[in-house]
């Protein structure tokens, strides 16, 4: 193993869910550790979903990117993430032809939301965990919006 891979960087901490704690894994894979809740990925602290940028008590949703269908917690983790691939991409938001997709993650439950049942609920249909409604100020970054 090459000298700088022994040491992982944020991006490449994942959650171990029978230890509970950070450890690196595979690429920065957050998972509970069961085969039924999809993989996040990124700069993620916690098995709620929660990363380096944005951490509080709420913060518990993780988007499925549009652009790579990979789950990441913000727009930050996918953007670093991504960045470091050999061939990066940008993201893209996801139009809303396709809002009925299941793209939201919530990390009290670990089941999926669509996005339009996510957009217009303030908790979690599933355990009613409350969702942080600061998330709709970057609701642009990852939906597009209708115009007019």
């Amino acid at each position: 193993m090459p000298a700088d891979s022994a040491v992982p960087k944020p991006s490449e901490r994942s959650m171990s869910a029978a230890a509970g704690r950070a450890t690196p894994t595979n690429g920065g894979v957050a998972s509970t550790g069961t085969d039924a809740a999809p993989h996040v990925f990124g700069a993620v602290l916690d098995l709620a979903t929660r990363c380096i940028h944005f951490h509080s008590e709420l913060d518990i949703v993780a988007i499925r990117f549009a652009c790579c269908r990979r789950y990441y917690p913000c727009f930050q983790c996918h953007d670093e993430a991504v960045r470091l691939e050999s061939v990066p991409h940008a993201a893209r938001r996801w139009p809303k032809s396709e809002w009925s997709e299941l793209a939201i993650l919530c990390g009290a439950c670990h089941r999926e939301l669509s996005i339009a049942e996510y957009r217009r609920v303030e908790r979690c249909l599933h355990c009613a965990a409350e969702f942080n409604p600061g998330c709709r100020l970057h609701a642009h970054l990852y939906f597009e919006e209708s115009a007019g």
